[in-house]
């Protein structure tokens, strides 16, 4: 009986709380798919829809692309001194270009290696990069 009263009272507390947790789902288990908002930059390019369709188990793939994507992105900005919504957001085709050319097919080691690679270079931008972008709001 204890067991029972102690479940109904966790049960209880668990439904506010999953509904203040988990906005995105109504009551009847639909799912919210307005577009995402941000704090900067709404107007942001479309991922490659591969990235939101990759078996799970490939995930690491989505990421080095990811990664890659952002490290260009700091690049152009370091270069040009430009931290606008294109330059900081920009299309996604040329980094998915690299990213076929040199590991789309590789193993996951090498994507291991690339992603460190890569942040290791984009950490080595980034206070350049924020000095930059909190300059012109888009940090």
């Amino acid at each position: 009986m204890r067991k029972h009263i102690i479940a109904l009272a966790l049960a209880s507390l668990a439904g506010p709380i999953a509904a203040e947790t988990s906005p995105q789902v109504s009551g009847d288990l639909t799912i919210n798919m307005s577009p995402q908002q941000y704090r900067i930059c709404n107007d942001r390019p479309a991922r490659p829809t591969w990235m939101d369709e990759i078996n799970p188990r490939e995930a690491y793939k989505a990421l080095t692309l990811m990664d890659l994507y952002e490290l260009r992105a700091w690049q152009s900005i370091n270069e040009t001194g430009d931290c606008g919504c294109d330059v900081r957001f920009p299309v996604w085709e040329a980094a998915e270009e690299e990213f076929n050319k040199a590991l789309r097919e590789a193993p996951a080691v090498e994507h291991t290696a690339a992603q460190r690679e890569i942040r290791r270079q984009r950490n080595d931008l980034r206070h350049a990069v924020q000095d930059i972008c909190e300059a012109e709001g888009n940090w």
